[in-house]
């Protein structure tokens, strides 16, 4: 990196920085750490890919329990919910002392949810399994966004694409596997995908292992500010606006991830496993704008990509609920590259407003993601329930247009970029 990262005794904070100054030196002279960086983005792939086999599955499981749209609410909720109360807590918690195995660890909840998923009989059981893989969630998301940045070489978009570029990807195979695996073997078939868990859990010990020398033993004092760096009034500003934003993006993802199929279903007549390659198509366009995202950030400033991600995609949104079945995945393809590239911005975005507060500021905004996506999809179920879907994604069409409070972002200093 080309700067550690610093914590004052104040803030009760021990910081993640290369050990000796000549190492951080040849680290960012020779750019980003390409393997660690390969490593924590096929580790995101594999949760992630896990994570989507729960609303890929939901057609499955709402036959089988005969449930309505809000009990499908209520799953999601009871998965993202798990992920968005913990993961601040977890950032706070490795901001003051970092835990290099947690990773595998806390895989290790995503693997145990898997199977009591694969077995479960219950609505409830359903749902102690969709927190287990939550939790695993919880655990993952920050700690190995601050390692992603740690491998950066000062390329801080670029490794957070890549970063998301794996989650992305694995939440579009969520809804294939589902088609080809769980759809014409049934509900214990998901147990199958305890092996990628186990896949994950071994990739993240390896990467503990590399982490761990990476971790300063002392406290370091914080370094000045920027004379041109932004108030702290404004700093509270800018965080709240990153949460408005992310809002908007991730409750319009959440909306077509966990309700697309049935939209699909109910207005074409299409079946389950055309349904899921339909949300594959928006799902994978997703995880390619994601990619280019933190790129495009570093190159001509986060501000600019934040602007054009969100409200980019309000024309494609607002002709969705019109457009056919062929034209609907040629929008959801325009939709998912334009809307997904602002990820990564944001994060960065907000992590250089409060450099000192990096497992937190990720977790805050990872577990916001995933709330704000719980929160949505329960919200949209009961709405669906009392009205129908189309109206839903009615409604859903204008949530881009927030994207106008990006006016209120500072402008941050040019080293922060």
């Amino acid at each position: 990196m080309n700067k550690p990262v610093a914590i004052s005794d104040e803030t009760l904070a021990v910081p993640v920085v290369l050990p000796e100054a000549p190492l951080r030196a040849s680290m960012s002279a020779a750019g980003p750490a390409y393997i660690v960086l390969a490593g924590i983005s096929v580790s995101h792939f594999l949760n992630d890919t896990m994570q989507s086999l729960i609303a890929s599955v939901y057609p499955i499981l709402k036959d089988a329990y005969a449930l309505n749209f809000a009990q499908i609410g209520m799953i999601t909720l009871a998965f993202q919910f798990t992920a968005s109360l913990l993961q601040p807590v977890v950032g706070h918690v490795t901001d003051k002392k970092a835990q290099p195995f947690s990773l595998a660890v806390g895989m290790g909840s995503t693997f145990v949810g898997l199977l009591l998923l694969s077995v479960a009989s219950s609505y409830p059981t359903i749902l102690i399994a969709a927190a287990l893989v939550g939790l695993g969630s919880a655990v993952f998301h920050p700690e190995s966004a601050r390692i992603a940045r740690l491998a950066s070489g000062g390329r801080y978009g670029f490794a957070q694409s890549v970063f998301q570029l794996g989650g992305s990807f694995g939440t579009s195979m969520g809804p294939v596997l589902a088609a080809l695996i769980v759809v014409p073997f049934g509900q214990s078939s998901i147990a199958w995908f305890s092996s990628i868990a186990f896949l994950a859990i071994l990739i993240l010990w390896r990467i503990g292992q590399w982490y761990k020398p990476q971790i300063a033993a002392k406290k370091f004092t914080a370094p000045a500010p920027h004379p041109d760096a932004p108030s702290s009034r404004r700093v509270v500003i800018a965080l709240v606006v990153l949460v408005a934003l992310l809002f908007s993006k991730q409750l319009y993802v959440s909306s077509l991830s966990s309700y697309y199929i049935f939209y699909l279903i109910d207005r074409f007549g299409v079946s389950t496993q055309a349904a899921q390659m339909y949300l594959f198509i928006f799902l994978a366009a997703n995880a390619i704008g994601a990619f280019l995202g933190g790129p495009l950030g570093d190159r001509f400033g986060r501000k600019i990509v934040i602007w054009f991600s969100i409200l980019g995609a309000l024309p494609f949104t607002l002709a969705l609920p019109y457009a056919g079945l062929y034209a609907s995945a040629v929008l959801t393809i325009f939709i998912g590259l334009i809307i997904s590239s602002t990820t990564s911005s944001i994060i960065v975005f907000a992590q250089e407003l409060v450099p000192h507060r990096f497992g937190m500021i990720s977790g805050v905004f990872f577990g916001v993601a995933f709330g704000i996506g719980g929160l949505g999809a329960a919200v949209l179920g009961k709405l669906a329930d009392h009205t129908s879907i189309a109206f839903v994604y009615q409604v859903c069409a204008f949530l881009p247009a927030i994207g106008l409070l990006a006016v209120f972002l500072p402008t941050l200093p040019r080293h922060a970029r």
